[in-house]
């Protein structure tokens, strides 16, 4: 009967000490999932690395600076692989640099003012986390994906008549890392750079009858931000 009894105390032990076992890690499994996410706001500065082939009337591009807030989501798949996908959008002023108009009656080198645009370039990277420090605190990343910039709210300004950009997809390299202060909550600093050409065409025909320009215009921005996130 004591046998009996200390099989039976036994077996009720590794059982309770079993289902312990499996609430905690339970326990653990949902904690580490709630934070498979992570959102980030940062402000960034986007610099545009630019360059043109314009028909006719040649020239070059000049694109201007702009600074913007960004958000960005980040899902974890493992401790080290995610994939961040980066929304923003921005206003640059365009003009073109040294285009020779002499064939309407201007100068063979002059700067046209070609408005503004809104771009809109949703970005989605895959990333590779690592901790070079043991109590993971700095966690540095590089990443690479694709990126599918639209053209928008186009402004061609007082001298041409119209202007239409095309959509376009690029590419984009990653590099930044993340500053955890607590376990949820951490500063940020990345740089992206977007491969990312388009072709435009500027209506013209107000300056001469039936004048179209077409342009190649390579853009290829580097964004500079930082910022703050969490983990949820």
């Amino acid at each position: 009967m004591r046998k009996i009894t200390f099989i039976l105390v036994t077996v009720s032990l590794m059982i309770t000490n079993f289902v312990q076992a499996q609430e905690k890690s339970n326990e653990k499994v949902t904690a580490d999932c709630e934070r498979n996410w992570q959102v980030r706001l940062r402000g960034i500065g986007i610099f545009p690395d630019q360059s043109a082939t314009i028909g006719i009337i040649g020239g070059d591009i000049a694109i201007s600076n702009a600074y913007v807030p960004e958000l960005d989501f980040t899902y974890f798949f493992t401790e080290h692989f995610a994939a961040e996908l980066i929304l923003g959008t921005a206003k640059h002023d365009v003009n073109t640099v040294g285009s020779d108009i002499s064939a309407i009656g201007g100068p063979t080198s002059f700067d046209v003012d070609l408005g503004s645009v809104m771009l809109l370039p949703p970005t989605l990277t895959a990333q590779y986390h690592f901790f070079p420090m043991k109590e993971k605190k700095f966690k540095p990343y590089v990443g690479a994906g694709i990126n599918y910039t639209i053209f928008y709210n186009v402004k061609e300004g007082d001298v041409v008549k119209g202007i239409e950009y095309d959509n376009a997809v690029g590419f984009a390299g990653q590099v930044g890392f993340d500053l955890l202060f607590t376990d949820k909550y951490f500063v940020n600093f990345d740089v992206k750079k977007l491969f990312l050409k388009t072709d435009v065409t500027v209506d013209a025909s107000n300056l001469a009858a039936g004048l179209s320009i077409p342009a190649e215009v390579t853009i290829d921005p580097w964004i500079i931000g930082i910022g703050v996130g969490m983990k949820f």
